[in-house]
């Protein structure tokens, strides 16, 4: 009687094992679901921003452009643009919405949520 007691302890420990977490899946850093790259823990201006601001706003936002009275080509200007202007507000309007900005359409929602995340972590230039 011991013996079957101890073998079906046993067997109910080995079969709540389970080898689907290999060493190399459990130490991987998580990724965005969206991306499948690793989460950008501390967003900054630099690194992550400016790229972004380049791509979709200072082809209007710069000087001789439709919207240089509002130049976007420095970090102190994207900032003024945050705190000031409703720069924030106005990237997470929908299509078709009056004020989207970009004028074009509106820009990844994996870009507007690293600039609101931006916004988030203090707006930091790096």
């Amino acid at each position: 009687m011991k013996k079957t007691i101890a073998l079906t302890i046993l067997l109910a420990a080995l079969a709540s094992c389970s080898d689907s977490d290999t060493y190399q899946e459990i130490e991987k850093p998580p990724t965005d679901p969206g991306t499948g790259t690793p989460p950008v823990t501390t967003v900054n201006y630099t690194k992550n921003i400016k790229s972004i601001i380049d791509a979709n706003c200072v082809p209007c936002h710069s000087n001789g452009r439709a919207a240089s009275f509002r130049p976007l080509t420095t970090y102190a200007e994207v900032k003024a643009a945050i705190e000031t202007a409703g720069l924030l507000n106005r990237i997470q309007l929908q299509n078709g919405q009056q004020g989207l900005m970009p004028q074009g359409g509106r820009m990844s929602q994996t870009n507007i949520d690293l600039i609101v995340k931006w916004n988030t972590d203090g707006l930091k230039e790096k």
